[in-house]
């Protein structure tokens, strides 16, 4: 599917990470003096890649009493096979995501890839399927390298440079010859653009040298002559090229006399005169788009539809498009004829957040992945005739019962200036009475959205716990129009840290949740909303779980990749700038710390490029510095958030202790 441009998002889930743990006796010295039984305790113990300080020794028991919150797994659509009615989706049977081949509806996963690194992109080539193209990183570092893995022999070969650099985003010419991708190898800090044949690695070449790192590779044209490029400024602003294959030379498509436009993907019409894309322009919402750039004739093809297209794919026949809209965080798939413009539902999908939407090369098959607050993603399949969908793949929660899962309610509220905001509240389960415990999670981005999602280990704190959970869309956030997303930049950031504060307002007004057990959470920019709510309103909430936060823009911005610098200075402001500085240095969670006083829980990957582990290490030093109670766990192979499932169960198991002690005061289920 082409999707809209955007900065990477973080899963709404509060536990994103860490190693196998092994259950095993805990030396003396390892638990408190007073906790000493007189027979030794089970305990989990944590790897030797997980850094554990300040977290008590975790019962052995606990695992058991959590399993079946932590063994679900969905399934994600990776792409079809050229010429047989086969599907690759990624899914976990082991411990990292691997990619899978299913050859029909409800058919096995026949396992393709088998690394210790998660794999989540790969694509057949298009001729035959003789071989695999995957990209992996190392450690979670995302300096991806792209791999050919050839289905006769099992041989696998590096295609790029295999050092510090990130490679991938590939599209395959028209003739199945070459691939097309971006890469960042030359300097560390732009992407620029590179074509291979992958049959060959000695035939990679750089075709052009761009500046930024914010370029892709969208589309080439039907006659393969020319490259289709996309240019992210940040969420807002977007440009697009065009690249002459034979000779590297790249013209502007757009203008800056058209504005601030938000460009979405691209891919040529058959004629190769115009471009299916999205874009925003005269427009609050992302809208599918012809364009034709030879004229400048924008015509919409759902001007009818309020809402944002997030994604789209065009048929390789270009009869027809299937594109998918964001209504409310919930997720609706149309088809779209490109010859009469009529737009019909795809029915028979069911109702949730959508991802994949991938043609097959025949055109008359659309695979898509679904899931919702009852069900992890599970890959279905629409076929244009009968005009059905079908279900390909079987959604494992792990032993929960999807009927005891709770549905979340919309809910709304307004901000401390009188801007309407929204959320979504997952209640405590049926049985538990009286004002319920409540886990406000916020998300990343800060261009992210929360929306209706399964939410696995989070399940347990809400049926097990009674715990009732928020997830906010605060001001910034994508899905409601391009002048909400833009209420949060720059000088305008601790906007939406009041935000929270209208939600701790609002809290207080509903009879089922309790104001004075609240604690607040949220990875990446999340990570920064929980430590500014930390220090902003310590007196309102009980404790806080940082996972790979941002602790001081200036710093963030100072050690974050050079390839992500720029896009994110355009966000949160240029800490060059003597007014951003100032502002930065007022507003940073580190230089105000000293007002945390009530139980921190840090979470951080070492080999984070995004937000690095410096972030993390900066604001424990300090809260310990001022006498403030600190958990902290890292782990030396993941990156920003953990992706390895024995990691994500031992800080769940972390976080159930941390919310049991310091939210729930140390009871078993909540009173």
């Amino acid at each position: 599917m082409r999707r809209p441009s955007s900065l990477p998002r973080l899963l709404a889930a509060i536990v994103v990470a860490a190693p196998l743990p092994a259950a095993a006796q805990a030396p003396a010295a390892a638990r408190p003096a007073a906790a000493q039984p007189a027979a030794a305790q089970a305990v989990i113990r944590p790897g030797d890649n997980l850094v554990v300080e300040g977290i008590p020794a975790i019962p052995a028991a606990l695992a058991d009493e959590v399993r079946r919150y932590t063994e679900s797994r969905g399934a994600a659509v990776v792409g079809w096979h050229p010429r047989d009615l086969s599907l690759l989706v990624a899914t976990r049977f082991g411990t990292t995501n691997q990619i899978h081949e299913v050859r029909m509806p409800g058919g096995d996963r026949r396992q393709l890839t088998f690394f210790a690194e998660p794999v989540n992109v790969a694509e057949w080539d298009p001729r035959d399927g003789a071989f695999l193209l995957f990209a992996r990183d190392t450690g979670g570092n995302e300096f991806a390298q792209i791999y050919r893995l050839d289905v006769a022999s099992g041989d696998v070969t590096l295609l790029t440079d295999g050092g510090r650099s990130q490679n991938g985003g590939w599209e395959w010419s028209h003739d199945g010859g070459r691939i097309a991708y971006a890469s960042t190898r030359r300097n560390g800090a732009d992407r620029d653009v590179w074509i291979m044949d992958p049959r060959d690695p000695a035939s990679d070449r750089m075709l052009c040298q761009l500046e930024g790192g914010g370029w892709s590779v969208l589309d080439w044209s039907p006659d393969d002559r020319r490259l289709l490029l996309g240019e992210s400024l940040s969420v807002n602003r977007s440009r697009r090229w065009i690249v002459d294959v034979a000779t590297g030379e790249r013209t502007r498509l757009d203008s800056d006399d058209d504005g601030e436009v938000a460009w979405g993907g691209g891919s040529f019409t058959p004629d190769g005169e115009s471009i299916w894309t999205t874009c925003d322009k005269d427009a609050e919402f992302a809208r599918l788009v012809r364009w034709t750039p030879s004229s400048g004739e924008i015509a919409p093809a759902t001007a009818d539809i309020p809402w944002d297209v997030e994604g789209f794919d065009l048929s390789d026949d270009g009869r027809r498009i299937c594109f998918v809209t964001n209504e409310a965080g919930i997720s609706r798939a149309r088809i779209l004829d490109t010859a009469t413009g009529a737009t019909r539902p795809v029915e028979g999908l069911p109702e949730g957040v959508i991802g994949g939407g991938k043609w097959h090369a025949d055109g008359r098959h659309v695979a898509f992945a679904v899931g919702s607050a009852r069900s992890t993603a599970a890959v279905h399949v629409w076929a244009a005739a009968p005009g059905r969908v079908e279900r390909w793949t079987e959604s494992e929660l792990g032993g929960i019962v999807p009927g005891a899962l709770v549905e979340p309610e919309l809910v709304r509220w307004k901000g401390f200036d009188g801007l309407e905001l929204s959320g979504f509240l997952y209640p405590a389960a049926e049985r538990f009475t009286g004002r319920r415990p409540v886990i406000i999670n916020i998300h990343g981005g800060p261009e992210g959205q929360s929306r209706p999602i399964f939410q696995g280990r989070n399940n347990f704190f809400m049926n097990e716990l009674g715990v009732a959970m928020i997830f906010p869309n605060v001001r910034g956030s994508t899905g409601y129009g391009k002048t909400f997303v833009k209420l949060d930049n720059g000088l305008k950031r601790e906007d939406t840290v009041r935000d929270v504060g209208a939600l701790l307002d609002w809290i207080a007004t509903r009879p089922d949740l309790d104001p004075d057990r609240v604690m607040v959470t949220g990875g990446s920019y999340g990570g920064f909303m929980t430590l500014a709510t930390a220090t902003t309103y310590d007196d309102r909430i009980r404790c806080s779980l940082d996972i790979v936060g941002i602790s001081h823009f200036r710093t963030f911005l100072e050690n974050t990749e050079s390839y992500r610098r720029d896009l994110r200075r355009v966000e949160y402001g240029d800490e060059r700038v003597p007014e951003v500085a100032e502002f930065f240095e007022r507003i940073a969670p580190l230089n105000n710390a000293g007002r945390i006083t009530k139980p921190l829980f840090v979470v951080q990957g070492t080999n984070d490029p995004r937000v690095p582990a410096s972030e993390a290490a900066q604001m424990v030093a300090k809260v310990r510095d001022n006498g403030g109670p600190v958990w902290f766990l890292e782990a030396r192979d993941e990156g920003h958030g953990f992706r390895k499932k024995p990691n994500m169960d031992f800080q769940f198991y972390a976080t159930v202790m941390f919310v049991r002690e310091h939210l729930l005061g140390g009871s078993r289920a909540g009173d």
